[in-house]
């Protein structure tokens, strides 16, 4: 009796360990069949200039359902929950940020990648945190960088880890898409620190291992921080994260050169434009894509289809550029134009338009293929009086 009891036991042993293995491979098959190869996640991590900073304006609310944000902590204010995907309407970070680099990044990457392709977003950074705060193995000698309330508020919402946090919703997003390629834009805390690289480096190895990925394929792209010039107090930071690439080599510096700040470690929501832009640009030719004839996103008023009340000079795109770049004016009035190509020094180079124009949007191209690397202006001047100059930068 006791020997058919323990049979019978061991019988039902075996059925349900049967049943979990047949649970199991299901859930494992339905999550492969579930992912979708044609939905590009990226990962963003940093400090308040990847946080988001800037003013989020009407021209940043419409947004292509094929740029989509993984909600990273819930937000009541905004009607997200964590873990979620949602129109990457901004903010993309945290529930009271405001506009950052992967806005328009998104919307760059959507505007040049084929129908199919959607890119997804999850960001985790923390305003005002050292680098190492990301490090698995050292952040807790670094969440309590600061004793601020609104600085231990956020490492809060990360359950105090907020590498780990990141990681957990990667794993998350693996799910339903695939992970090309990580976001950085940090250092203004790290100043004068020459070890950044080797934080970062250590930082990238962990994701890859944490993640099952392969260096070969996720670049990491790291903003540079506000220069000299346009105000930046850690400009000095910029030399250190153009070592990057000699200590890690799948990695990309995207320039901020004449992105404009607000303030002296900010920028400002024509900067994060710009700087967005420029992550995408470099990503899409990392990707094997033509960066010559990109579209680009709507960045200001002259772009929208309200008219605005005045003249207004765009800002060039693509800036910096290779070859040719577009520049877009509004008049209020017909007027005669004069739209000219000056060195630093003010010298004219060449007159694009002398002539008179309609009232209206007008887009034309600059071909700079000619002149060396280096800082032009553009200048336009109208009969009625108005005159705006501009930098662009041409890097070959």
């Amino acid at each position: 009796m006791t020997v058919k009891l323990s049979a019978n036991v061991m019988k039902k042993q075996k059925m349900y360990a049967r049943m979990f293995l047949l649970i199991g491979l299901f859930i494992l098959t339905t999550n492969i069949f579930a992912q979708d190869q044609d939905f590009y996640i990226y990962l963003c991590f940093g400090q308040s200039n990847m946080e988001g900073q800037g003013t989020i304006e009407e021209i940043d609310r419409t947004v292509d359902s094929r740029f989509q944000l993984m909600q990273a902590i819930d937000c009541s204010n905004l009607g997200r929950m964590k873990g979620s995907w949602y129109d990457a309407i901004p903010p993309l970070c945290q529930c009271w940020s405001r506009l950052c680099p992967a806005d328009y990044f998104g919307r760059t990457m959507v505007l040049n990648l084929p129908d199919s392709i959607k890119v997804g977003v999850i960001n985790v950074s923390v305003g005002g945190c050292d680098i190492r705060l990301f490090d698995k193995d050292i952040y807790q000698d670094y969440d309590s960088t600061y004793t601020e309330s609104w600085f231990l508020s956020k490492l809060e919402d990360y359950e105090w880890n907020p590498y780990q946090y990141l990681i957990d919703l990667a794993q998350l997003a693996q799910l339903d898409g695939v992970i090309k390629g990580i976001l950085l834009h940090q250092g203004e805390t790290n100043t004068g620190q020459a070890e950044w690289p080797s934080y970062v480096k250590k930082i990238y190895n962990d994701m890859l291992t944490d993640l099952s990925l392969e260096a070969d394929s996720i670049p990491l792209l790291a903003g540079e921080v506000l220069y000299a010039d346009q105000g930046g107090d850690c400009a000095s930071m910029n030399s250190i994260i153009a070592k990057l690439p000699d200590t890690l080599p799948n990695s990309y510096v995207i320039s901020s050169n004449d992105c404009p700040g607000q303030d002296q470690w900010h920028f400002n929501s024509e900067g994060y434009r710009e700087l967005g832009i420029r992550y995408a640009k470099t990503m899409l030719s990392i990707m094997g894509y033509d960066t010559t004839d990109l579209e680009y996103p709507q960045t200001s008023a002259v772009d929208s289809k309200e008219a605005p009340d005045g003249n207004i000079l765009g800002q060039n795109h693509p800036n910096p550029f290779s070859s040719t770049t577009s520049i877009k004016y509004y008049l209020p009035q017909k007027t005669k134009v004069t739209l000219e190509i000056l060195d630093v020094s003010g010298r004219t180079i060449e007159t694009l338009i002398d002539d008179a124009e309609n009232i209206g949007e007008h887009t034309t191209t600059y071909d700079g293929s000619g002149l060396s690397s280096g800082t032009y202006l553009y200048r336009l001047r109208t009969s009625t009086g108005f005159t705006q100059s501009k930098k662009m930068l041409l890097v070959k």
